[in-house]
């Protein structure tokens, strides 16, 4: 549904939470905030919106509409949404990447809960990424809020993956970041403690596509394989780190995580976590 779509149906005439980005088919965030509003019952709905490119020059006008409460961001609009909100949080301005819209009173404020979800399934691992390096696939905005939670985490050096390295400006002052490129990252990938997909590669439809060739496999190995990526949960990327003998994460958690913050900073309410976590989990099962 595009937001011309949604402007028009009459999905528009409830108080709504919205996610924008494009595209937005595979996401499971709507069905994680529809069990969280009905846990609560709180009036109001959440819906994925597949925002289109013309569709921006609206954009201001109806995010002051009073149906309007609050909004999740993917890609690609985590930094072209900054020039939307009113005010934004010190973390998301470090970032440069927004995927949490907060409507007070006439504010709209804008925050970045990527990198606390990202974070929140490596604290078991705290204690092996301290001083340690990693290697990033990825640029982009879920890629800065990486970079910004394994930064809080202490990890060293960050190797961030680029299919076009010498155009990346956008960390030249960030001394733990070095931009490689797909034809070298494995020359860093000894000395990494942690790998990870911050692409959209392997996301439902593409299930096939990862940003490790399967002749590069060997290099996952004895590593913390994380991707991102949730839908499908096993993706190509840690199909090949387990074949390996590596540890892996999925990206559930972080969806969860991430989500959790967002909508305590919505509502006030803490995210009813375990009840989530078991309806997402039985999703995958089905």
């Amino acid at each position: 549904m595009t937001l011309s779509q949604f402007i028009q149906s009459s999905k528009s005439d409830r108080p709504h939470y919205l996610l924008f980005g494009h595209p937005v088919d595979h996401s499971w965030s709507p069905l994680m905030h529809k069990i969280a509003l009905k846990h609560y019952d709180i009036n109001a709905t959440y819906h994925a919106i597949n925002l289109q490119g013309n569709e921006l020059t609206d954009l201001a006008s109806f995010l002051n509409k009073e149906l309007f409460l609050g909004a999740n961001v993917t890609i690609p609009y985590k930094q072209q949404i900054a020039d939307y909100v009113d005010v934004i949080d010190a973390s998301a301005q470090e970032i440069g990447a927004i995927n949490t819209i907060v409507k007070n009173a006439y504010k709209l404020e804008g925050y970045n809960t990527d990198y606390a979800g990202f974070i929140d399934p490596l604290q078991s691992y705290a204690f092996e990424l301290e001083g340690a390096s990693a290697v990033v696939f990825g640029t982009g905005g879920a890629a800065r809020a990486i970079v910004y939670g394994l930064s809080e985490m202490g990890v060293e050096e960050l190797f961030l993956v680029s299919r076009s390295p010498n155009r990346i400006t956008s960390y030249r002052d960030n001394q733990r970041v070095q931009i490689v490129s797909y034809q070298n990252w494995t020359s860093f990938a000894e000395e990494a403690v942690l790998i990870v997909n911050a692409t959209p590669l392997g996301m439902h439809p593409n299930v096939d596509s990862s940003p490790v060739r399967d002749q590069e496999k060997q290099f996952l190995e004895s590593k913390i394989c994380y991707d991102i990526v949730y839908n499908p949960v096993k993706t190509k990327f840690l199909t090949q780190a387990s074949e390996i003998g590596a540890q892996t994460i999925d990206g559930l958690e972080m969806l969860i995580q991430q989500g959790s913050k967002s909508f305590k900073r919505w509502t006030g309410y803490p995210f009813p976590v375990k009840i989530v976590r078991e309806k997402l989990y039985g999703k995958i099962t089905k």
